[in-house]
């Protein structure tokens, strides 16, 4: 046990050990081994205990990381764990799937020669570590307020929400279109990032808590929202961003070609145990094929390591920019290049190729040019032949964009951007319809699952303070 901090000047970075590449690539496992507490001591140790804590600083939920640290190098796990609880709701969700690299460890100020502190790896251990000992416990509120709250979506925004104004007092019911609660967290991200356990677990708390869950509810379809108006004080939409950008190219139509949520979707339902027709017509199984997946974000990273696990014959990643440049994990990308994934650089597709189905993607180089207005390098087409990659099963993993939530839900008196996401009050969540507020992507676009945690927090405290305004007027109405 260390007696004091500042031990990265002596102790080497030790990530997790990372199971055996054939091994991992036979199943859908969580690919990481866990700390034991010897070791995640040692490694939160390393922590320098800086004045300014630029992990934190960086951290969307300005994760109190340092002291949390030190808590754990002493041996203190309860205290540690409940310190880390106090800023997040599911800090073993984002011990796991957080971008660490491109967020808290990114901006770890210990020189580079020292590598940073591997401090989702010990958020992971804390949390999982207080599930078996039993110190995660139902929140329970004070006291019952005799209001209700609706919240449109079960995915990270809505159940962290969820939480915060169930501890209130409120009561709180959830409705989703899917059969499970979890949003992306269950359908969208692989077992080998996010065990759905892991997921089911957090959703059984809720409703020890006392949040009601009413799942296979399309609101739009089976509830409008005026309904849902009239039976809830407030109402929350965190509805998430599901709508795939496509591409415009020759041969986009051929089948073959399928969205990447489309994929996963039935990847992570199979998974689940569910029957999923286009699963099992060969359509959304990469078994056999020649995969290339179109795309260079953390949801083409699922793609190509899911298509590895199904047996793909061989799986390539085209993506328009070069590796500096790519905005998924760098840590997935490199764990996707063990797993046996083939990268093809500054390359995008011209057109696809094939009669009845995909046969091929023709490709062509890009080059990079100077930054935009948003600082990334500009791309554009390059002096070099096309080239030709075959494929049996093409996904397309370009992004995602909100759909037309006015008119799904038939309340054109909510304002949108001009991105098609909601617009709302900065400080307080509402949208356009008084009592109606928004969170997670349907208001930032498609994002980081941290920051849907985030907003989910900062959208509950705004709707508590609506709740508390609107019963002081009316007390005041009623003397």
């Amino acid at each position: 046990m260390p007696d004091r901090m500042l031990q990265f000047v002596s102790l080497p970075q030790q990530p997790p050990d990372k199971r055996p590449v054939a091994e991992r690539r036979a199943d859908f496992a969580e690919i990481y081994r866990r700390f034991d507490p010897s070791e995640a001591a040692h490694q939160a140790s390393r922590c320098s205990q800086c004045g300014v804590p630029f992990c934190a600083v960086h951290c969307p939920l300005g994760n109190d990381i340092p002291d949390w640290l030190k808590l754990t190098a002493e041996g203190r796990l309860e205290e540690a764990y409940g310190l880390s609880a106090a800023t997040n709701n599911f800090p073993e969700i984002c011990g796991r799937i957080c971008p660490q690299d491109r967020l808290c460890e990114g901006n770890c100020v210990i020189e580079k020669g020292y590598e940073s502190v591997t401090i989702g790896a010990v958020e992971r251990f804390l949390t999982d570590t207080a599930f078996e000992q039993g110190w995660v416990k139902p929140r329970r509120p004070a006291r019952e307020r005799g209001l209700s709250v609706g919240v449109v979506g079960a995915g990270p925004a809505g159940l962290t929400a969820a939480e915060e104004l169930r501890a209130r007092g409120y009561a709180v019911t959830i409705y989703d279109r899917h059969d499970r609660a979890g949003g992306l967290l269950i359908y969208g991200i692989p077992n080998f990032k996010l065990e759905k356990e892991i997921v089911q677990r957090r959703v059984a708390l809720l409703e020890e808590e006392g949040v009601r869950f009413r799942l296979n509810v399309e609101v739009g379809r089976d509830l409008t929202l005026a309904e849902l108006r009239r039976r809830h004080a407030a109402v929350l939409l965190a509805t998430g961003v599901y709508k795939p950008r496509d591409l415009a190219a020759p041969g986009s139509g051929l089948p073959g070609i399928v969205p990447a949520l489309d994929y996963l979707i039935a990847a992570n339902r199979v998974g689940l145990g569910d029957a999923v027709c286009d699963f099992d017509s060969g359509l959304l199984d990469a078994r056999g094929k020649r995969v290339v997946v179109i795309g260079g974000g953390d949801t083409a990273m699922d793609c190509v390591r899911t298509a590895v696990r199904q047996g793909a014959r061989s799986v390539s990643c085209l993506y328009r920019r070069d590796r500096a440049n790519m905005p998924g994990s760098a840590r997935e990308v490199a764990n996707a290049e063990e797993e046996g994934v083939a990268f093809v650089w500054l390359s995008a597709p011209k057109a696809f190729l094939g009669a009845e189905r995909v046969r091929a993607v023709q490709g062509m180089r890009m080059r990079l040019g100077l930054p935009d207005a948003s600082g990334r390098q500009s791309v554009g087409p390059a002096d070099a032949p096309a080239f030709r990659l075959p494929a049996e099963l093409v996904i397309k993993a370009l992004g995602f964009d909100p759909e037309d939530l006015p008119h799904r839900l038939a309340e054109q008196a909510l304002t949108v951007t001009r991105w098609g996401t909601l617009k709302i009050h900065h400080r307080s969540f509402m949208t356009s319809l008084p009592g109606v507020f928004a969170a997670g992507d349907i208001v930032r676009g498609a994002s980081l699952v941290v920051w849907a945690i985030r907003d989910g927090r900062d959208a509950a405290a705004g709707i508590h303070a609506f709740l508390e305004a609107e019963t002081a007027a009316v007390a005041v109405a009623a003397e």
